[in-house]
Protein backbone atom coordinates (compact mmCIF):
# COMPACT_ATOMS: atom_id res chain seq x y z
CA UNK A 1 0.00 0.00 0.00
CA UNK A 2 1.18 3.10 -1.11
CA UNK A 3 1.59 6.62 0.45
CA UNK A 4 -0.23 8.25 -2.52
CA UNK A 5 -3.05 7.36 -5.12
CA UNK A 6 -5.05 9.55 -7.91
CA UNK A 7 -8.04 7.52 -6.49
CA UNK A 8 -9.12 6.03 -3.34
CA UNK A 9 -12.43 4.02 -3.42
CA UNK A 10 -13.81 2.87 -0.15
CA UNK A 11 -15.79 0.11 0.04
CA UNK A 12 -16.03 -2.99 -2.44
CA UNK A 13 -19.68 -3.61 -3.33
CA UNK A 14 -21.12 -3.29 -6.96
CA UNK A 15 -20.55 0.41 -7.07
CA UNK A 16 -16.94 0.64 -5.32
CA UNK A 17 -15.87 -2.09 -7.70
CA UNK A 18 -16.77 -0.51 -10.82
CA UNK A 19 -15.45 2.85 -9.94
CA UNK A 20 -11.81 1.14 -8.94
CA UNK A 21 -11.94 -0.86 -12.53
CA UNK A 22 -12.67 2.57 -14.72
CA UNK A 23 -10.26 4.89 -12.93
CA UNK A 24 -7.77 1.72 -12.87
CA UNK A 25 -8.54 0.76 -16.49
CA UNK A 26 -8.19 4.89 -17.39
CA UNK A 27 -4.67 4.46 -15.73
CA UNK A 28 -5.12 6.29 -12.71
CA UNK A 29 -3.00 4.65 -9.79
CA UNK A 30 -6.42 3.26 -7.75
CA UNK A 31 -6.78 2.17 -4.12
CA UNK A 32 -9.90 -0.08 -3.40
CA UNK A 33 -10.22 -1.02 0.58
CA UNK A 34 -13.01 -3.23 2.00
CA UNK A 35 -13.66 -3.31 5.56
CA UNK A 36 -14.39 -7.08 5.49
CA UNK A 37 -12.56 -10.16 4.25
CA UNK A 38 -13.65 -10.96 0.82
CA UNK A 39 -16.00 -12.31 -0.54
CA UNK A 40 -18.39 -11.42 2.44
CA UNK A 41 -21.90 -11.54 2.92
CA UNK A 42 -24.24 -9.44 1.18
CA UNK A 43 -28.54 -9.56 1.01
CA UNK A 44 -29.42 -7.89 -2.40
CA UNK A 45 -29.26 -10.45 -4.74
CA UNK A 46 -31.63 -9.94 -7.87
CA UNK A 47 -30.59 -8.32 -10.88
CA UNK A 48 -32.01 -5.98 -13.18
CA UNK A 49 -31.63 -6.71 -16.76
CA UNK A 50 -30.20 -3.28 -17.79
CA UNK A 51 -27.22 -4.43 -15.27
CA UNK A 52 -25.74 -6.41 -18.53
CA UNK A 53 -24.35 -2.85 -19.83
CA UNK A 54 -22.06 -1.84 -16.91
CA UNK A 55 -21.41 -5.43 -16.98
CA UNK A 56 -20.00 -5.05 -20.56
CA UNK A 57 -18.49 -2.29 -19.87
CA UNK A 58 -16.27 -4.06 -17.21
CA UNK A 59 -16.33 -6.89 -19.53
CA UNK A 60 -17.99 -9.37 -17.41
CA UNK A 61 -20.78 -10.43 -18.89
CA UNK A 62 -19.33 -13.89 -20.18
CA UNK A 63 -17.84 -14.14 -16.76
CA UNK A 64 -21.33 -14.20 -15.16
CA UNK A 65 -23.02 -16.14 -17.66
CA UNK A 66 -20.27 -18.89 -16.89
CA UNK A 67 -20.88 -18.75 -13.21
CA UNK A 68 -23.69 -21.33 -12.60
CA UNK A 69 -26.10 -18.52 -10.94
CA UNK A 70 -29.29 -18.68 -11.74
CA UNK A 71 -30.93 -16.72 -14.64
CA UNK A 72 -34.06 -14.49 -14.68
CA UNK A 73 -35.94 -14.07 -17.55
CA UNK A 74 -39.05 -12.69 -15.72
CA UNK A 75 -40.72 -10.96 -12.66
CA UNK A 76 -44.30 -11.53 -11.14
CA UNK A 77 -46.63 -10.60 -8.60
CA UNK A 78 -49.07 -12.13 -6.42
CA UNK A 79 -51.72 -10.44 -4.70
CA UNK A 80 -52.85 -10.40 -0.94
CA UNK A 81 -55.70 -13.34 -1.73
CA UNK A 82 -52.77 -15.07 -3.82
CA UNK A 83 -53.96 -14.26 -6.88
CA UNK A 84 -50.81 -14.46 -9.62
CA UNK A 85 -50.08 -12.19 -12.42
CA UNK A 86 -48.90 -13.00 -15.19
CA UNK A 87 -45.34 -12.89 -15.56
CA UNK A 88 -43.43 -10.23 -17.22
CA UNK A 89 -41.23 -11.65 -19.61
CA UNK A 90 -38.46 -9.21 -20.29
CA UNK A 91 -37.70 -10.89 -23.93
CA UNK A 92 -41.28 -10.31 -24.88
CA UNK A 93 -39.77 -6.64 -24.57
CA UNK A 94 -36.44 -6.94 -26.27
CA UNK A 95 -35.48 -10.53 -27.69
CA UNK A 96 -32.08 -9.28 -27.65
CA UNK A 97 -29.39 -11.12 -24.94
CA UNK A 98 -29.59 -7.96 -22.58
CA UNK A 99 -33.24 -9.25 -21.32
CA UNK A 100 -31.70 -11.84 -19.84
CA UNK A 101 -30.11 -11.20 -16.35
CA UNK A 102 -29.09 -13.17 -13.13
CA UNK A 103 -30.04 -14.26 -9.27
CA UNK A 104 -26.59 -13.82 -7.86
CA UNK A 105 -25.11 -14.59 -4.86
CA UNK A 106 -23.51 -11.78 -3.10
CA UNK A 107 -20.41 -12.43 -1.84
CA UNK A 108 -19.36 -14.32 -5.53
CA UNK A 109 -20.43 -11.40 -7.36
CA UNK A 110 -19.12 -8.49 -5.16
CA UNK A 111 -15.98 -10.99 -5.19
CA UNK A 112 -15.70 -11.10 -9.01
CA UNK A 113 -16.06 -7.52 -9.00
CA UNK A 114 -13.34 -7.11 -6.84
CA UNK A 115 -11.03 -9.23 -8.60
CA UNK A 116 -11.95 -7.58 -11.83
CA UNK A 117 -10.53 -4.45 -10.05
CA UNK A 118 -7.38 -6.04 -9.33
CA UNK A 119 -7.20 -7.27 -13.37
CA UNK A 120 -6.93 -3.84 -14.23
CA UNK A 121 -4.19 -2.36 -11.99
CA UNK A 122 -6.45 -1.43 -8.96
CA UNK A 123 -4.42 -2.21 -5.71
CA UNK A 124 -7.06 -3.73 -3.72
CA UNK A 125 -7.15 -4.58 -0.08
CA UNK A 126 -9.31 -6.02 2.09
CA UNK A 127 -9.64 -6.18 6.03
CA UNK A 128 -8.60 -2.84 5.81
CA UNK A 129 -11.39 -0.05 7.86
CA UNK A 130 -11.30 3.40 6.88
CA UNK A 131 -10.66 5.39 10.17
CA UNK A 132 -11.11 8.90 8.14
CA UNK A 133 -11.51 10.91 5.29
CA UNK A 134 -8.88 14.42 5.67
CA UNK A 135 -10.23 17.46 4.11
CA UNK A 136 -7.95 20.85 3.55
CA UNK A 137 -8.98 24.16 4.87
CA UNK A 138 -10.40 25.07 1.69
CA UNK A 139 -12.67 21.82 1.89
CA UNK A 140 -11.36 19.88 -0.64
CA UNK A 141 -10.88 16.14 0.06
CA UNK A 142 -6.90 15.25 0.24
CA UNK A 143 -7.10 12.08 1.33
CA UNK A 144 -7.69 8.71 3.98
CA UNK A 145 -6.98 7.67 7.19
CA UNK A 146 -7.28 3.78 7.34
CA UNK A 147 -6.43 0.69 10.30
CA UNK A 148 -4.96 -2.50 7.71
CA UNK A 149 -5.43 -5.90 8.66
CA UNK A 150 -2.26 -5.73 10.82
CA UNK A 151 -3.95 -3.11 12.58
CA UNK A 152 -1.58 -0.50 11.54
CA UNK A 153 -2.71 3.38 11.09
CA UNK A 154 -2.10 4.65 7.53
CA UNK A 155 -2.67 8.13 5.66
CA UNK A 156 -2.79 8.07 2.34
CA UNK A 157 -2.94 11.26 0.13
CA UNK A 158 -5.56 10.95 -2.52
CA UNK A 159 -6.78 13.21 -5.68
CA UNK A 160 -9.91 12.10 -5.58
CA UNK A 161 -11.98 10.08 -2.44
CA UNK A 162 -14.82 7.92 -3.69
CA UNK A 163 -17.28 6.89 -0.83
CA UNK A 164 -18.74 3.28 -1.77
CA UNK A 165 -19.05 2.91 1.27
CA UNK A 166 -22.83 1.43 1.08
CA UNK A 167 -25.44 2.13 3.56
CA UNK A 168 -23.03 3.21 6.32
CA UNK A 169 -22.53 5.92 3.96
CA UNK A 170 -19.30 7.10 5.60
CA UNK A 171 -19.23 10.89 4.03
CA UNK A 172 -22.81 11.75 3.71
CA UNK A 173 -23.23 11.21 7.94
CA UNK A 174 -19.62 12.59 8.58
CA UNK A 175 -20.90 16.17 6.12
CA UNK A 176 -24.38 16.10 7.46
CA UNK A 177 -25.76 15.16 3.27
CA UNK A 178 -27.71 12.28 4.58
CA UNK A 179 -31.89 12.49 4.91
CA UNK A 180 -34.08 9.50 5.01
CA UNK A 181 -37.33 9.15 3.57
CA UNK A 182 -39.74 9.95 5.10
CA UNK A 183 -42.74 7.54 3.52
CA UNK A 184 -40.11 5.12 2.69
CA UNK A 185 -39.27 4.35 6.54
CA UNK A 186 -39.07 0.74 6.03
CA UNK A 187 -37.95 -2.09 7.70
CA UNK A 188 -36.96 -6.14 6.12
CA UNK A 189 -36.53 -9.16 7.71
CA UNK A 190 -35.11 -12.10 5.60
CA UNK A 191 -33.95 -15.33 5.45
CA UNK A 192 -32.71 -18.72 3.30
CA UNK A 193 -34.56 -21.54 2.10
CA UNK A 194 -34.03 -24.79 0.26
CA UNK A 195 -36.49 -26.18 -1.51
CA UNK A 196 -39.24 -23.86 -1.94
CA UNK A 197 -41.31 -23.92 -5.11
CA UNK A 198 -40.46 -21.84 -8.15
CA UNK A 199 -42.30 -21.19 -11.17
CA UNK A 200 -42.26 -23.25 -13.95
CA UNK A 201 -40.03 -22.94 -17.47
CA UNK A 202 -38.73 -19.56 -18.47
CA UNK A 203 -40.67 -18.36 -15.12
CA UNK A 204 -38.01 -20.69 -13.03
CA UNK A 205 -36.24 -17.14 -11.70
CA UNK A 206 -38.44 -15.18 -11.73
CA UNK A 207 -38.46 -12.80 -8.53
CA UNK A 208 -41.92 -12.42 -7.55
CA UNK A 209 -43.45 -9.74 -5.00
CA UNK A 210 -45.90 -11.14 -2.70
CA UNK A 211 -48.64 -8.89 -0.94
CA UNK A 212 -49.85 -10.06 2.50
CA UNK A 213 -53.70 -9.98 3.02
CA UNK A 214 -52.94 -7.31 5.46
CA UNK A 215 -51.42 -5.30 2.86
CA UNK A 216 -49.17 -3.62 5.32
CA UNK A 217 -46.25 -5.96 4.00
CA UNK A 218 -45.14 -7.61 0.91
CA UNK A 219 -42.13 -10.87 0.60
CA UNK A 220 -39.96 -10.52 -1.80
CA UNK A 221 -39.15 -14.33 -3.42
CA UNK A 222 -35.61 -14.61 -5.00
CA UNK A 223 -34.50 -18.05 -6.03
CA UNK A 224 -30.52 -18.92 -6.38
CA UNK A 225 -28.15 -21.50 -7.33
CA UNK A 226 -28.24 -24.78 -5.59
CA UNK A 227 -31.95 -25.05 -4.97
CA UNK A 228 -31.98 -21.97 -2.06
CA UNK A 229 -34.18 -19.01 -2.11
CA UNK A 230 -34.02 -15.86 -0.95
CA UNK A 231 -37.03 -14.78 0.99
CA UNK A 232 -37.61 -11.78 2.85
CA UNK A 233 -40.33 -9.36 4.60
CA UNK A 234 -40.75 -5.77 4.08
CA UNK A 235 -42.68 -3.02 5.59
CA UNK A 236 -43.14 0.02 7.47
CA UNK A 237 -40.32 0.21 10.41
CA UNK A 238 -42.81 0.51 13.27
CA UNK A 239 -45.15 -1.92 12.09
CA UNK A 240 -42.63 -4.97 11.85
CA UNK A 241 -40.44 -3.90 14.52
CA UNK A 242 -42.13 -1.92 17.40
CA UNK A 243 -43.96 -4.02 19.94
CA UNK A 244 -43.81 -7.16 18.24
CA UNK A 245 -42.17 -9.77 19.72
CA UNK A 246 -38.74 -11.50 18.25
CA UNK A 247 -38.13 -11.25 14.46
CA UNK A 248 -38.84 -15.04 13.75
CA UNK A 249 -42.14 -14.71 15.81
CA UNK A 250 -43.05 -11.56 13.57
CA UNK A 251 -41.51 -13.28 10.66
CA UNK A 252 -43.73 -16.47 10.97
CA UNK A 253 -47.07 -14.23 11.77
CA UNK A 254 -46.46 -11.70 8.21
CA UNK A 255 -46.12 -15.18 6.66
CA UNK A 256 -49.26 -16.85 8.25
CA UNK A 257 -50.56 -13.47 6.27
CA UNK A 258 -49.15 -14.31 2.62
CA UNK A 259 -51.37 -16.92 1.45
CA UNK A 260 -49.30 -16.77 -2.24
CA UNK A 261 -46.14 -17.45 -0.22
CA UNK A 262 -47.10 -20.43 1.99
CA UNK A 263 -47.60 -22.83 -0.59
CA UNK A 264 -44.20 -22.75 -2.24
CA UNK A 265 -42.93 -23.37 1.34
CA UNK A 266 -44.65 -26.22 1.91
CA UNK A 267 -41.85 -29.04 1.27
CA UNK A 268 -39.05 -25.95 2.16
CA UNK A 269 -36.49 -25.97 5.07
CA UNK A 270 -35.50 -22.57 6.20
CA UNK A 271 -31.61 -22.58 6.59
CA UNK A 272 -29.86 -20.78 9.38
CA UNK A 273 -31.49 -17.73 10.87
CA UNK A 274 -33.20 -14.73 9.88
CA UNK A 275 -31.46 -11.02 9.48
CA UNK A 276 -33.14 -7.43 9.53
CA UNK A 277 -32.15 -4.30 8.40
CA UNK A 278 -34.38 -1.05 8.75
CA UNK A 279 -35.19 2.23 7.59
CA UNK A 280 -32.95 2.15 4.25
CA UNK A 281 -34.29 4.29 1.86
CA UNK A 282 -32.71 7.51 2.17
CA UNK A 283 -30.40 10.34 -0.53
CA UNK A 284 -27.67 12.23 0.16
CA UNK A 285 -28.42 15.88 -0.86
CA UNK A 286 -24.90 17.22 -2.43
CA UNK A 287 -23.67 14.21 -4.31
CA UNK A 288 -19.89 15.36 -5.33
CA UNK A 289 -17.46 17.99 -3.89
CA UNK A 290 -13.90 19.26 -4.45
CA UNK A 291 -12.09 15.93 -4.32
CA UNK A 292 -15.00 13.32 -3.13
CA UNK A 293 -17.99 11.78 -4.96
CA UNK A 294 -20.16 9.15 -4.03
CA UNK A 295 -21.51 5.99 -5.74
CA UNK A 296 -23.62 3.11 -4.55
CA UNK A 297 -26.23 3.41 -1.52
CA UNK A 298 -23.39 5.83 -0.45
CA UNK A 299 -25.31 7.93 -2.74
CA UNK A 300 -28.73 6.79 -1.70
CA UNK A 301 -30.95 3.47 -1.83
CA UNK A 302 -34.70 3.69 -2.85
CA UNK A 303 -36.47 0.21 -1.85
CA UNK A 304 -35.84 -3.22 -2.61
CA UNK A 305 -39.41 -3.96 -4.13
CA UNK A 306 -38.06 -3.89 -7.52
CA UNK A 307 -34.26 -4.97 -7.70
CA UNK A 308 -32.87 -1.53 -8.63
CA UNK A 309 -29.91 -1.24 -6.36
CA UNK A 310 -27.13 -3.41 -7.89
CA UNK A 311 -27.94 -1.82 -11.47
CA UNK A 312 -28.18 1.69 -10.01
CA UNK A 313 -24.62 0.87 -8.02
CA UNK A 314 -22.71 -0.63 -11.07
CA UNK A 315 -24.18 2.57 -13.66
CA UNK A 316 -22.94 4.99 -11.16
CA UNK A 317 -19.79 3.37 -10.33
CA UNK A 318 -19.17 3.30 -13.86
CA UNK A 319 -19.80 6.86 -14.59
CA UNK A 320 -18.09 8.42 -11.72
CA UNK A 321 -15.08 6.54 -12.65
CA UNK A 322 -15.23 8.20 -16.11
CA UNK A 323 -15.63 11.17 -14.73
CA UNK A 324 -12.84 10.92 -12.30
CA UNK A 325 -10.31 9.68 -15.21
CA UNK A 326 -12.00 13.06 -17.27
CA UNK A 327 -11.30 15.31 -14.24
CA UNK A 328 -7.32 13.87 -13.86
CA UNK A 329 -7.12 14.66 -17.68
CA UNK A 330 -8.71 18.14 -17.40
CA UNK A 331 -6.76 18.85 -14.20
CA UNK A 332 -10.33 19.89 -12.70
CA UNK A 333 -11.40 17.46 -9.51
CA UNK A 334 -14.25 20.24 -8.43
CA UNK A 335 -17.78 18.32 -7.49
CA UNK A 336 -19.10 20.04 -10.38
CA UNK A 337 -16.48 17.82 -12.47
CA UNK A 338 -16.61 14.28 -10.66
CA UNK A 339 -20.47 15.02 -10.06
CA UNK A 340 -21.70 16.01 -13.20
CA UNK A 341 -23.01 12.72 -14.02
CA UNK A 342 -25.34 12.68 -11.03
CA UNK A 343 -27.99 14.86 -12.32
CA UNK A 344 -29.03 12.31 -15.18
CA UNK A 345 -28.87 9.75 -13.17
CA UNK A 346 -30.92 10.72 -10.85
CA UNK A 347 -33.76 12.04 -13.22
CA UNK A 348 -33.55 8.22 -14.40
CA UNK A 349 -33.70 6.80 -11.13
CA UNK A 350 -36.88 9.05 -10.42
CA UNK A 351 -39.03 7.14 -12.41
CA UNK A 352 -38.42 3.76 -10.15
CA UNK A 353 -38.89 6.23 -7.36
CA UNK A 354 -42.21 6.95 -8.55
CA UNK A 355 -42.94 3.23 -8.98
CA UNK A 356 -41.69 2.38 -5.33
CA UNK A 357 -44.33 5.05 -4.00
CA UNK A 358 -47.02 4.17 -6.40
CA UNK A 359 -46.45 0.43 -5.01
CA UNK A 360 -46.77 1.48 -1.56
CA UNK A 361 -49.67 3.58 -2.19
CA UNK A 362 -53.22 2.12 -1.14
CA UNK A 363 -55.04 3.26 -4.47
CA UNK A 364 -52.59 1.49 -6.96
CA UNK A 365 -52.41 -2.17 -8.21
CA UNK A 366 -50.26 -3.39 -11.62
CA UNK A 367 -53.01 -5.10 -12.40
CA UNK A 368 -55.68 -2.78 -12.44
CA UNK A 369 -53.47 0.07 -14.23
CA UNK A 370 -52.61 -2.33 -16.78
CA UNK A 371 -56.14 -3.22 -17.45
CA UNK A 372 -57.19 0.41 -17.73
CA UNK A 373 -53.88 1.31 -19.55
CA UNK A 374 -51.94 -1.37 -21.48
CA UNK A 375 -50.71 0.72 -24.08
CA UNK A 376 -48.16 1.38 -20.92
CA UNK A 377 -47.53 -1.97 -20.70
CA UNK A 378 -44.18 -1.63 -22.56
CA UNK A 379 -43.26 1.41 -20.90
CA UNK A 380 -44.33 -0.32 -17.00
CA UNK A 381 -41.56 -3.00 -18.14
CA UNK A 382 -38.77 -0.86 -18.90
CA UNK A 383 -39.24 0.51 -15.35
CA UNK A 384 -38.95 -2.73 -14.20
CA UNK A 385 -35.71 -4.15 -16.07
CA UNK A 386 -34.23 -0.77 -15.64
CA UNK A 387 -34.59 1.02 -18.89
CA UNK A 388 -34.94 4.71 -17.37
CA UNK A 389 -32.55 6.74 -18.74
CA UNK A 390 -34.75 8.46 -21.33
CA UNK A 391 -38.01 10.78 -20.67
CA UNK A 392 -40.58 7.91 -21.88
CA UNK A 393 -42.22 6.88 -18.53
CA UNK A 394 -43.70 10.55 -18.65
CA UNK A 395 -47.14 10.07 -19.92
CA UNK A 396 -47.28 6.81 -17.81
CA UNK A 397 -46.90 8.67 -14.76
CA UNK A 398 -49.30 11.18 -15.52
CA UNK A 399 -51.88 8.27 -16.17
CA UNK A 400 -50.63 6.64 -13.38
CA UNK A 401 -51.70 9.69 -11.44
CA UNK A 402 -54.91 10.05 -12.75
CA UNK A 403 -55.66 6.23 -12.19
CA UNK A 404 -54.97 6.40 -8.49
CA UNK A 405 -57.17 9.54 -7.91
CA UNK A 406 -60.12 7.95 -9.54
CA UNK A 407 -59.37 5.12 -6.81
CA UNK A 408 -58.92 7.81 -3.86
CA UNK A 409 -62.21 9.50 -4.89
CA UNK A 410 -64.00 5.76 -5.50
CA UNK A 411 -62.29 4.66 -2.01
CA UNK A 412 -63.83 8.17 -0.34
CA UNK A 413 -67.60 8.09 -1.64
Amino acid sequence: MKSAYDCVVIGAGPGGGATASITAEGGLSTLLIERERVPRFHVGESLMPETYWPLQRLQLNEKVKESGWQVKKSVQFVSGNGKESAPFFFRKHDERECADTWQVERSEFDKMLFDRAAELGAECYDETRLSDVMFDESGRAIGVSVRDRDGNVRQINAKVVVDATGQQSFLANKLGLKKVNPDLKKAAIWGYYRDAIRGDGDNEGATIIMQTESKKSWFWFIPLSRGITSIGCVGDNDYLLKGRGPQEQTYQEELAICPGLQSRLKDATQLGGLRTAKEFSYMSTQHAGDGWVLVGDALGFIDPVYSSGVYFALEMGVRAGDAIVEGIRKNDLSGAQLGCWTEDFLEGALWVRKLVHAFYSDEFSIGRFMKEHPEHRSCLTDVLIGRVFHDGARQMFDDMEKSMEKARTAMAS
